[in-house]
């Protein structure tokens, strides 16, 4: 029997016993998944725009659809039968609304002229997906079933994890230093300016707080359009509040604090400092506890493009985002003890998406890059066990390559339709017509991209500047996606399995 001899911390009591009958809720359903050992969580995240809802739709369409997936080694094998979607588990997490993406994607109904990118992750969603096959060897050759659960959420949310073991006073002071460096000041200023009139010590007021919590979003969301495209952003749930907006769990920001420095209570500082452990307690935690920790394998793609398309900086912010990300990985190799008691994530692919931006022979250099990216927190991740691979892929492929004569020479092009309202030089697309691009090479050294040389031009100027390219018209809407590298990825994430 457990026992809590306390009076004083009652409220720590309960909260305690609430999370070990959820614990022992989780470590129920993870038994009964390895007792079955034909089961998978399999997580999707990357910070917003980096493509985690068209993976996802990709994903579920080609193997429904039976779409050329070669190097998923059961297809190419025939021992991939089929593939169908299944009720979802969880009643309290939304489902993905595959169906929707799908037709978004294709035009659906309203034909190839309708055809758009579905819209971002903005929470949490779950899709179950059950995989027939034929095992290969093994006591159980034969016929066999993979359940997938495929959990989707905004990266952002992972950024959140480290601030568990972060007071109040460190954060602020983090945040601070942080929007004090040159790529963010300008837009920080106001947010700072106003933090200037501030005393942690006065008196608490509703009206102060929201207009520092205002302020500091706006600081947020400054840095990160597309002009900054900055990606080491917190607290995550200020970009995507959801629900939660306007409520006080998102009212507050950092203040210029002295560690361990004693606040008079009802003050500015002490209520900020509430409003911060309310919201690590209410919103970081449970989501670590309910789905984060519950993972088996994890995708993490990452939309390096746009942040070489801004700059050093932003390349530079885009390493510390993904180190931070990788420390909040439970990894290590799974067993029955850690699936039971401390669920673990045993492989970790990192894809930088949109590929199908450059021609094939600037693919190796983008993946390059992102090696170079978290290759510090990859070397802290594979000390523990963890199997992590790189690829460069595009989960729908929106292009295809052609040569283009310039003034003599010979181009590697892609061939697309530009969203409406791109622009290259003076050119302005209608989001309906094709047109022939030279997106130019990434640089051989990927150290480049942190010091500002970019992509080789004709000219021979660096240029960073990608289009954005319409999704691409299929025969019909059950047409399987055009993918680059979607059947390399599920090969790492779900191959063995399928052994």
């Amino acid at each position: 029997m457990l026992r809590w001899k306390t009076s004083r911390h009652k409220g720590f009591a309960l909260t305690r016993i609430s999370d070990l009958a959820q614990d022992a809720r989780i470590a129920a359903r993870s038994l009964a998944d390895y007792a079955r050992s034909g089961s998978l969580r399999l997580g999707v995240t990357g910070l917003s725009r980096a493509g985690k809802t068209v993976f996802i739709t990709a994903l579920v369409h080609n193997l429904i659809g039976g779409g050329r997936l070669p190097v998923l080694q059961a297809q190419a094998q025939g021992r991939l039968i089929g593939a169908r979607l299944e009720h979802q588990p969880d009643d309290a997490v939304p489902s993905f609304a595959y169906e929707d993406h799908l037709a978004a994607l294709t035009g659906g109904t309203e034909g190839p002229s309708a055809r758009r990118w579905p819209q971002s992750t903005r929470q949490i969603s779950q899709l179950r997906l059950t995989l027939e096959f034929e095992r290969a060897s093994g006591w159980r050759k034969g016929r066999s079933e993979l359940t997938i659960d495929i959990v989707d959420y905004p990266g952002e949310w992972l950024l959140d994890l480290p601030l568990l073991d972060k007071t109040y006073a460190q954060w602020s002071h983090e945040t601070l230093e942080a929007s004090a460096a040159a790529a963010r000041a300008t837009l920080a200023a106001p947010f700072r300016g106003y933090l200037a009139t501030l005393d942690p010590a006065t008196p608490f007021t509703e009206e102060v707080a929201r207009k520092a919590a205002d302020l500091f979003t706006a600081y947020l969301r400054g840095a990160k359009a597309d002009a900054y495209a900055l990606s080491a952003l917190t607290p995550g749930r200020f970009l995507m509040p959801g629900d939660l907006e306007g409520s006080p769990a998102l009212t507050f920001s950092p203040l210029p604090m002295q560690e361990g420095a004693a606040l008079p209570v009802g003050s500015l500082g002490a209520l900020m400092e509430r409003r911060f452990e309310a919201y690590k307690s209410h919103i970081v935690r449970p989501f670590f506890r309910d789905h984060f920790a519950r993972l088996d394998r994890q995708i993490v793609l990452v939309d390096a493009l746009s942040a070489l398309n801004s700059g050093p900086a932003a390349v530079r912010d885009l390493e510390t985002a993904l180190s931070d990300v990788l420390q909040a990985f439970r990894t290590g190799r799974s067993n029955l003890l850690t699936q039971l008691f401390r669920p673990r994530i045993d492989r970790i692919l990192f894809a930088a998406t949109k590929a199908d931006h450059l021609h094939h022979t600037s693919h190796d250099q983008l993946e390059a890059i992102l090696r170079h990216l978290v290759a510090r927190a990859i070397a802290r991740a594979q000390s523990g066990g963890v199997e992590i691979d790189v690829i460069a892929m595009a989960a729908v492929r929106a292009t295809r390559e052609a040569s283009v004569r310039l003034g003599g020479k010979d181009l590697a092009a892609i061939v697309g339709t530009p969203q409406a309202g791109e622009r290259l030089g003076d050119d302005v697309f209608d989001g309906e017509t094709e047109a022939a691009i030279f997106p130019g090479e990434l640089p051989a050294d990927p150290r480049a991209a942190f010091r500002g040389e970019g992509l080789g031009t004709p000219d021979g100027d660096a240029d960073y500047r990608f289009l954005r390219f319409r999704p691409p018209v299929t025969k019909t809407p059950d047409a399987p996606l055009p993918h680059i590298r979607l059947d390399r990825a599920l090969q790492f994430l779900l191959g063995d399995k399928l052994a």
